[in-house]
């Protein structure tokens, strides 16, 4: 019964571990690179706007650049597949891991922007690949969405005492944890290795891989 309970849970497991990946690629990109946060696409384009409106045009350039890699990332995880029968699962990792050496290639005094595409490919890469986990949709590249529904639930389970709130109130809640774990591990990773440190989140993408392997031969998810 144990292993069956574990097999069950092996999606939820595969999620915290990409959140945790995620919080370590928004920290390592806020903390080595002038706080710019290269897991999402909001400020960039605000910024591209207000570069295009203040005649700074060789920044739109660059914001429009990481766009294009922020969109190339995310049509990936359906062209793949469709073209060449790519498991973009197991791809997901081995991508990111590619983006953490030319994170560690690039030279510190480069523009922000460029130097950030390889985290703008992979967490789009990312996003796209895992949507989330028992049932729950959830991001684990940000944390907005993720703050947003744990508050939710917890309000929820204030007003109708309904138990099963609190199910959704802890994957959300472990979620934000496992991401902030992220953004720890990067904290002291850059303070240390400084450009380099891109390198020590190896470990936690073999992790993930293990357990998106694990995922797909597990046969009570193949039931499900």
């Amino acid at each position: 019964m144990d292993i069956l309970s574990r097999q069950k849970h092996i999606d939820i497991y595969r999620h915290l571990a990409f959140a945790s990946v995620g919080g370590f690629f928004a920290g390592y990109a806020v903390l080595c690179r002038m706080g710019v946060l290269a897991n999402a696409q909001t400020m960039n384009l605000v910024e591209l706007v207000l570069n295009a409106l203040t005649g700074h045009g060789a920044n739109v350039l660059w914001h429009l650049g990481s766009f294009v890699v922020y969109v190339a990332g995310t049509m990936l995880t359906v062209l793949l597949p469709h073209f060449f029968h790519c498991d973009v699962h197991r791809l997901c990792p081995l991508i990111s891991g590619l983006m953490a050496i030319l994170l560690a290639c690039l030279p510190e005094d480069m523009n922000a922007i460029v130097s950030l595409y390889p985290i703008f490919f992979a967490m789009s890469f990312q996003w796209s690949a895992f949507t989330g986990a028992d049932g729950f949709y959830s991001s684990t590249i940000f944390s907005t969405n993720n703050t947003k529904q744990t508050s939710l639930a917890l309000a929820e389970y204030l007003c109708d005492g309904d138990r099963t709130h609190l199910r959704k109130v802890r994957f959300y809640f472990f979620t934000l944890v496992c991401f902030h774990i992220g953004v720890t591990i990067a904290f002291f990773a850059t303070k240390y290795f400084g450009i380099p440190a891109s390198l020590l989140v190896m470990p936690q993408l073999i992790w993930c891989y293990v357990l998106v392997t694990c995922e797909e031969r597990s046969p009570v998810l193949a039931i499900a």
